[in-house]
């Protein structure tokens, strides 16, 4: 069978993987997003789709649009079997949707209908979720919409970070490809359509959402921490003024007011408690400007933060 993969994180880079390492499938050709500065060094980086592609010289493409003509007549002189496509970044036409003979299927990292859209890790941990998943899909013109053909379900543990959820995510979701294939080809899939009534949507995650809002209660606050681990990151204001990145946490207590929003109720050797909308949240590790990851008790014992202070 005659593959092209589109994709262009980390995610879907362990989906290209586990098809090359298979040795069962033809890859024509990858498909990606171009090289694109990153970091604060603003330095060309090349997708991880890229990096391993390269590292098996197969052919990467990396069109900036995929709705051009010229792209169109690219993938039809490949004419492939099949097109798989993995946290890519651009919706498929149509014309290139209707091109393979097994038609494309969508990687999706969540258990569709839920979390349709560009961060469905994220919102899975945001939103407290007790379970996530990852969905293959036969693909259709709308944002993750098409009739589901596989699904793998895992436990989202209290503590679980986003990376740690991607991590397994991205295995199992390869795995789960690998299996898919097979039962496509042989006509043995009965594809089942997503129920719209359920459908929920995972947003872009920007760079507003990153500040805690202590107005928030502790359990809410806790899962942003979790959801922006390692990306984007969680962050308060000091009373001088400086940023201080929150990430890990502990739920002291979920209800009750024992304070203003933002107030430190107690600094000391296991970290500080700050008052929430509802609730006081222990802050167990942190990062000042400027510095590493630290334990929140190495912080507090620096004398940067203290009972009584006001957290914005």
């Amino acid at each position: 069978m005659k593959i092209v993969f589109m994709g262009t994180p980390e995610f879907a880079a362990a989906s290209l993987k586990t098809l090359v390492e298979s040795g069962q499938y033809e890859i024509a050709a990858v498909v990606t997003q171009p090289d694109r500065p990153k970091g604060r060094g603003h330095k060309v980086m090349m997708s991880a789709v890229k990096e391993y592609a390269l590292t098996r010289d197969l052919p990467v493409l990396q069109p900036e649009r995929v709705k051009t003509p010229e792209f169109q007549a690219e993938m039809e002189k490949i004419r492939p079997d099949l097109i798989v496509v993995a946290a890519f970044g651009q919706f498929l036409p149509k014309v290139l949707l209707d091109l393979p003979q097994y038609g494309c299927i969508n990687v999706h990292a969540s258990l569709l209908p839920r979390y349709r859209g560009a961060a469905p890790i994220h919102y899975a941990i945001l939103k407290g979720e007790k379970e996530a998943g990852v969905t293959i899909m036969q693909m259709d013109v709308g944002m993750d919409t098409g009739a589901m053909l596989s699904k793998v379900a895992v436990p989202v543990g209290p503590e679980m970070t986003q990376g740690e959820l991607h991590d397994i995510l991205k295995e199992k979701g390869a795995r789960l490809l690998l299996d898919t294939i097979p039962q496509l080809a042989a006509g043995t899939l009965q594809p089942v359509p997503q129920p719209e009534e359920e459908a929920t949507y995972a947003s872009l995650i920007t760079r507003d959402m990153e500040k805690a809002d202590w107005t928030k209660t502790a359990e809410a606050l806790h899962n942003q921490f979790r959801a922006f681990d390692p990306w984007p990151g969680s962050f308060t204001l000091l009373p001088d003024g400086k940023r201080l990145k929150l990430w890990k946490s502990r739920i002291f207590t979920p209800e009750g007011n024992q304070g203003a929003p933002g107030t430190v109720l107690q600094a000391d050797g296991k970290g500080f408690r700050v008052a929430c909308g509802q609730g006081t949240l222990e802050i167990l590790e942190c990062q000042p400007e400027g510095k590493k990851r630290m334990p929140a008790a190495s912080f507090v014992n620096g004398g940067h933060v203290k009972q009584g202070d006001r957290l914005e």
